[in-house]
C-alpha cells in the first residue's frame, strides 16, 4: 500500500515563498512521476508541476518561473519550492504519484494573504 504525506503548507504574505514536501511510503515502482496538483475553492483541480524519476520537468504557465520541483530518489521525496506568491496561488495543494496506478496525498492547504 503507498501512502503519500504532503507537509510545508501555511499562511503566508504575497511575495512570500514555501517549501512543500511529499514522502512516499510503500512499494513504488521506480520509474514514475512525482507531481503537485492544487484546488482553489469553487474550481477544478489543476495540475502545478511534475517530475519523473529520470529528471525531467513540467510545468504549469501560471507557476513557471516561481515554483521550482525537486525529488529526491533515494528517500522517493518530491519537493515544491514556491517562490513569489500570489494571492491566486492559495488552494489545497496535493501530491500525486504515477506508476502503474495513481496515488493522491491528503492535501496540504496554501494560503497567501494580499
Amino acid at each position: 500500500q503507498v501512502q503519500l504525506v504532503e507537509s510545508g503548507g501555511g499562511l503566508v504574505q504575497a511575495g512570500g515563498s514555501l517549501r512543500l514536501s511529499c514522502a512516499a511510503s510503500g512499494s513504488i515502482f521506480t520509474r514514475n512521476t512525482m507531481g503537485w496538483y492544487r484546488q482553489a475553492p469553487g474550481k477544478q483541480r489543476e495540475f502545478v508541476a511534475s517530475v519523473y524519476s529520470g529528471g525531467s520537468t513540467n510545468y504549469a504557465d501560471s507557476v513557471k518561473g516561481r515554483f521550482t520541483i525537486s525529488r529526491d530518489n533515494a528517500k522517493n521525496t518530491v519537493f515544491l519550492q514556491m517562490n513569489s506568491l500570489k494571492p491566486e496561488d492559495t488552494a489545497i495543494y496535493y501530491c500525486k504519484v504515477t506508476t502503474f496506478k495513481e496515488y493522491w496525498g491528503q492535501g496540504t492547504q496554501v494560503t497567501v494573504s494580499s
